[in-house]
């Protein structure tokens, strides 16, 4: 794909590649504003999650030609030409549960337009043949994580257009750079940089001022702009975006893209072991931020795979409980929903949840109203369709004052249930097979390590605490500080995500705090467990890991369980904890005042 504006990388020797989707149902005019908008040597999207695996698997089911990201065709469809003009070529995890479908289909897409392209695709991810084999039991979907190596093959051999079913999401960066700079397996530092680049850009527009909780600091007059990763020979890269774009790139709006949807300080993929905690993050120059000093260890011995099953059938009402007595109005409508269950098949799950959001002396009827949230699941159909509705709608004359729903109880919908399992990665193929139907396999790394094997974190939280306790870089003991309550916000940043069932809280001071180290040191030593269930009471009984990342400024809270069973499956206003680190930055805290 010669000419027109990319080249075979940027005059420092880096590689360009940039992002054009976060998610299924991402901006669907990215793909052209990513071409358009300057040089780039590679496009990438991520379109896959694990909800996406699960609606993907329903399609699956309904005709077997599908199982991909349609979107995509579409898009692809629109830029195929443009694409190579301008001399990039483009990766994708699009394929879903169909790969090669994808790829065929898009073939078709090439020969239409006359266009000269190699199109291939990487499988070997499914593992939903052998799922009694590899004791997965009954499922719906089973999908191994696969590494960057067999994107980096099909590249090498000349293809133009690459697409995937499940890889990591950093894997489509990864594959690129792999391609581009030489590396091999032992490469362990630069996999681990490009995988820090990855995770940074494969969100999309969340890395330029997206979900971002100082989104008043960016330019918002115009559409966000896609990220890109300007990634260099050792691993280190500079992430950016077009100019004129909307948005902005800062130290910040990265920080918030490394803190989403992670665990702990060792980020575990199938080509490296990515130390977190190594990294240095620094703002180069306007909406260029500069990622340097990550370290690599040796992958795991295990590749994770995201299993989807169908969990039975839900359904749920939402109550409107008005003015004053809530408690009692809420008692009495649960009371008869209980019992039209006990005259009935009640629900194998029933769930009553009230969120108290009146105001004394409401100056609006909205201001005045609470909602209480009736949610059922069942295995069968029956038990959460029309006899549910019928019991909730049948009491609206007969109830509390002021009845009134949402919105009417529908018919029982489907539910997926997620959960992750791992197998040796020896156990999981890795194929690329380009358009001749040439197939190549792509060995498994040969230098692994049991989870057990791996490095412990440094222990920057007990520094923290010490540091707090004993008056050093904090500046002065507890005791003789000057407090003031004030929402957390004020001092902190903040993001989350999901995480199959889990969520995680990623807190850190703002880059530009004119005394970051001693604020951290403070927040470090203050966000201990027994703070994290005060403030977040949703979390009080579930179990919490607490990783502090000095290099940062951040600390990451994981709270398992929040979510329960997955996404498809939660009965949660925020089912993918997306609002949990606004909600945080919300609550009131006794913060030191020379912090605000």
């Amino acid at each position: 794909m010669p000419g027109g504006g990319a080249g075979p990388g940027a005059a420092d020797g880096s590689v360009r590649i940039g992002n054009c989707s976060g998610y299924y149902g991402d901006r669907l005019s990215a793909m052209k504003e990513q071409l358009e908008g300057g040089a780039l040597d590679y496009l990438t999207g991520d379109y896959l999650a694990e909800l996406t695996m699960l609606i993907l698997g329903r399609d699956r089911m309904k005709d077997a030609d599908l199982g991909y990201a349609k979107t995509f065709v579409r898009q692809l469809t629109e830029c195929l030409l443009l694409a190579k003009e301008r001399g990039v070529r483009i990766v994708a995890n699009a394929g879903g549960l169909n790969p090669a479908g994808l790829a065929e289909t898009l073939r078709k897409v090439a020969a239409d337009q006359g266009a000269d392209v190699v199109i291939a695709h990487v499988e070997g991810d499914d593992l939903l043949p052998r799922a009694e084999e590899l004791g997965f039991g009954s499922v719906l979907t089973a999908n191994a994580y696969l590494g960057a190596f067999g994107i980096a093959e099909a590249l090498n051999r000349g293809a133009d257009v690459v697409v995937t079913g499940r890889v990591t999401d950093a894997s489509v960066v990864v594959g690129p750079a792999i391609a581009h700079h030489g590396w091999g397996r032992d490469d362990l530092d630069a996999l681990a940089g490009a995988v820090v680049a990855g995770h940074v850009i494969e969100c999309g527009t969340q890395a330029t001022g997206g979900n971002f909780s100082g989104f008043r600091s960016i330019d918002r007059s115009k559409p966000l702009g896609f990220p890109i990763a300007e990634v260099a020979a050792d691993g280190s890269s500079v992430i950016t975006k077009h100019p004129g774009t909307g948005g902005a790139v800062t130290v910040d709006t990265v920080t918030a893209q490394l803190m989403y949807e992670i665990g702990g300080p060792v980020y575990l993929g199938p080509d490296v072991s990515t130390r977190l905690d190594t990294m240095t993050v620094t703002q180069e120059a306007t909406d260029r931020v500069a990622i340097t000093g990550v370290t690599g260890e040796a992958p795991p011995e295990t590749a994770k795979v995201c299993l989807n099953t169908v969990g039975g059938f839900r359904n749920s009402v939402e109550f409107l409980l008005t003015g004053l007595d809530i408690d009692e109005k809420a008692a009495w409508i649960r009371e008869q929903m209980e019992a039209a269950f006990e005259a009935g098949t009640r629900p194998e799950v029933v769930e009553w949840v009230l969120d108290r959001t009146d105001v004394v002396d409401p100056p609006t009827e909205a201001a005045a109203t609470s909602l209480l949230g009736l949610h059922v699941k069942d295995p069968q159909a029956d038990p959460v369709g029309r006899a549910f509705s019928s019991a909730a709608i049948e009491l609206a004359l007969a109830s509390y004052p002021g009845f009134s729903v949402t919105r009417p109880p529908a018919a029982g919908t489907p539910f997926g249930v997620y959960r992750p399992a791992f197998v040796p990665q020896t156990e999981v193929p890795h194929v690329v097979v380009m358009p001749d139907g040439e197939r190549i396999e792509i060995a498994p790394p040969a230098d692994v390590a049991s989870v057990a094997e791996l490095p412990p974190a440094p222990s920057g939280l007990a520094t923290a605490h010490e540091s707090v306790a004993s008056g050093g870089a904090a500046g002065g003991s507890a005791s003789d500080r000057s407090v003031k309550r004030v929402p957390l916000g004020k001092l902190v940043h903040a993001r989350s995500g999901d995480k199959g069932g889990d969520a995680n809280l990623g807190v850190w001071v703002p880059a530009d705090h004119p005394r970051r180290d001693d604020a951290y040191a403070w927040l470090a030593g203050f966000l201990d467990e027994d703070a994290v269930r005060a403030l977040l009471p949703e979390a009080a009984e579930l179990e919490l890991e607490i990783h502090p990342l000095p290099n940062l400024a951040a600390v990451n809270v994981v709270v398992h369980g929040l979510l329960g069973e997955g996404v498809s499956s939660s009965t949660r206003l925020d089912p993918q904890a997306k609002g949990l680190g606004e909600w945080f930055r919300a609550r009131d805290a006794d913060i030191p005042e020379e912090f605000l």
